[in-house]
């Protein structure tokens, strides 16, 4: 990236700049509740009993949903924790932002104006800590936390001073079921448990011990949130004091951290309600709720309680008042996961939940090296690489539909898709309206490939964003074609593949991939773009809709393309192609040569972990 650094510096006093002609604050003269965020990673509402039939006990958080709401529709907007984080610690849609991608290549400015939400509280009187995950793909600057570190405790605050306190619980962290198999073995010799799977995965006993295993890291977590609950009432707290507990996305069973689906973004949330402000909501304690609530929504929530001004700029609403409740509709999305792109976005209005894969063909099972960490998920690759694994089970590794609807209340693991269901006809178009206004509006900056975002757009997201606004409109426009036959979508596909904007290029190419060989009239026109385009990215969107049909072997056009990049986050994207097509139902195989790599990508970690795996 070109002055990379000088933008980081610049963007970081700008924020601190902004942030002391920032009028948003009112400070209140009566007394303000303390709140505490109790957030356990990586663990969707599936695996606790309090929310879910084929969880597990929790003690600890069943006693605070006595005393306080039970949150049973509550959503992350992203299956992993650093969109998810920024788009909390923000109240803002991630893909407007330029924070959608995990992990971050490169930092983003806060929307002009609005700052982390702590700081409102900070300003208003309030001592902020955090212990001590913060995991942003933003700028932060020093008005955030009063402390947000390891020892960062409500505890070190002036007298009589309101607190907002947040504690993560690392527990229920994927990385705590990277166990071995000489580990599984020796424990199963012990003591052998059964555990409910899901149906989409396979009915084996590393399944069945890996959601055991997780369950009991569960339950080792809600222990944990009990110290933070007892702490509090020692120190005769808790009846000033707001406790909220959820799960910062989904996870970690596969298929779940990472994806939209409900696995991956319906997380358990309670919130305890303190008898000296129980005034300031108007649900019960004790009871449980249906309302939606969203990762956007904790942000105002906050603000809210603490009597503090919600900036124009936050995305979501107060949730506990009220005079502020949304409309029971949530929306999701995913991109890159590490080394892995996709694009997915998703909106569930009631019991129905919506999928957009935007690029279908990189299916859900796509080579991604932290994922496959885990003993199951290498299972599940290799049932299904050797046909042992039933319909169901075998689509994560097959190419996904462009849309996809379930009803999640009759089928929670998403497994039968009803988009092409006369009966949905209208429910489909409805919900597919709403995501599509919902996209464009924001506007979705992911329309964009990453580094070329990057490059142009960084210094200013929201901003770059709202100019490009009409550009990022005629790319989904383009993309929505894949959603009609192809008879329909042939001229102006031919257009589209002609135009002087390279990505309007880029999507009609996409589109065509979909179509696969449906779209083989227009062969000769992309055997021209893998020859010609300006864009070595369109050479490699071209070559394997190429290798998809069939036509040519795309390794050429891809070694070339990688080779000349000097752009490692293009490099990975082009990489991520040559993943995909190098899998076994697709068969092309794309043999590297690391020493023709720019040393500049080579260097990158992202990229390291692809060649790792595609370079034996």
């Amino acid at each position: 990236m070109k002055n990379i650094f000088a933008k980081r510096i610049f963007l970081f006093f700008l924020s601190i700049a902004t942030f002391f002609s920032c009028k948003t604050v009112e400070k209140t003269p009566e007394k303000q509740p303390n709140i505490v965020w109790i957030v356990s990673e990586d663990n969707s509402k599936h695996y606790l009993k309090l929310f879910d039939e084929n969880g597990i006990e929790t003690p600890n958080i069943a006693s605070l949903s006595e005393q306080g709401i039970m949150f049973t529709r509550a959503f992350s907007n992203a299956p992993v924790c650093s969109v998810a984080r920024s788009t909390i610690i923000s109240g803002t849609y991630a893909p407007r932002t330029g924070v959608q991608f995990h992990r971050k290549s490169e930092l983003a400015p806060l929307p002009d104006g609005l700052h982390m939400f702590p700081a409102y509280l900070k300003q208003a009187g309030y001592y902020t800590t955090n212990n001590s995950k913060e995991d942003y793909n933003f700028v932060k600057s020093d008005t955030v936390w009063d402390d947000s570190s390891k020892k960062a405790s409500y505890r070190n605050r002036n007298e009589n001073q309101p607190f907002f306190h947040v504690f993560n619980i690392g527990t229920s962290h994927e990385s705590r079921i990277h166990f071995t198999k000489e580990e599984m073995d020796a424990d199963l010799a012990k003591e052998k448990k059964e555990s409910f799977i899901q149906p989409n995965h396979p009915q084996t006993e590393l399944f069945q011990y890996t959601n055991v295993h997780y369950q009991n890291k569960i339950q080792e977590m809600d222990k944990e949130v009990g110290a933070v609950i007892k702490e509090l009432e020692e120190d005769g707290l808790l009846e000033d004091t707001f406790i909220f507990y959820y799960g910062d996305h989904g996870g970690v069973l596969p298929g779940s951290k990472g994806y939209l689906y409900e696995t991956g973004l319906h997380v358990p949330m309670v919130v305890r309600i303190p008898e000296n402000f129980k005034h300031l909501t108007h649900l019960k304690a004790g009871t449980s709720t249906e309302q939606f609530v969203s990762f956007i929504d904790l942000a105002p929530t906050v603000l809210k309680l603490a009597n503090v001004t919600i900036p124009k700029q936050i995305d979501g609403k107060p949730f506990l008042t009220k005079e502020e409740t949304n409309n029971n509709v949530t929306y999701g999305y995913a991109d890159r996961f590490d080394e892995k792109y996709d694009l997915v976005r998703s909106v569930r209005k009631g019991k129905y939940k919506y999928l957009r894969n935007f690029q279908p063909f990189n299916f859900d099972g796509l080579m991604n090296n932290y994922r496959y960490k885990q003993l199951a998920y290498k299972e599940w690759e290799t049932l299904y690489n050797d046909g042992k694994l039933n319909d169901i089970q075998s689509s994560f590794f097959k190419s996904k539909a462009p849309e996809m609807l379930f009803d999640v209340e009759n089928d929670p693991y998403e497994t039968i898709n009803l988009a092409n269901d006369p009966k949905q006809k209208e429910n489909l178009k409805s919900l597919r309206n709403t995501l599509n206004e919902w996209i464009k509006g924001m506007p979705d900056l992911s329309f964009y490939p990453e580094h070329y975002y990057l490059e142009n757009g960084l210094n200013n997201p929201v901003k770059w964003g709202l100019e490009h606004k009409e550009d990022i409109r005629k790319y989904i426009t383009t993309a929505n074609l894949m959603l009609q036959d192809f008879k329909s979508s042939e001229e102006q596909l031919k257009a589209k593949l002609r135009s002087n904007d390279p990505w309007e290029r880029y999507w009609a190419l996409i589109v065509c991939s979909t179509y696969g060989t449906k779209a083989n009239s227009l062969k000769t026109l992309i055997k021209t773009i893998a020859k010609e385009d300006s864009e070595g990215l369109n050479k490699v969107r071209a070559a394997e809709f190429l290798a998809f049909t069939k036509a040519e072997n795309p390794e050429q056009v891809c070694l070339e393309a990688l080779y000349t990049t000097t752009d490692p986050v293009e490099a990975l994207l082009i990489l991520n192609s040559i993943t995909l097509l190098s899998s076994l139902d697709i068969g092309y195989p794309i043999h590297i040569d690391n020493t023709k790599l720019n040393e500049n990508v080579l260097n990158n970690p992202q990229v390291s972990r692809r060649i790792e795996y595609l370079v034996p």
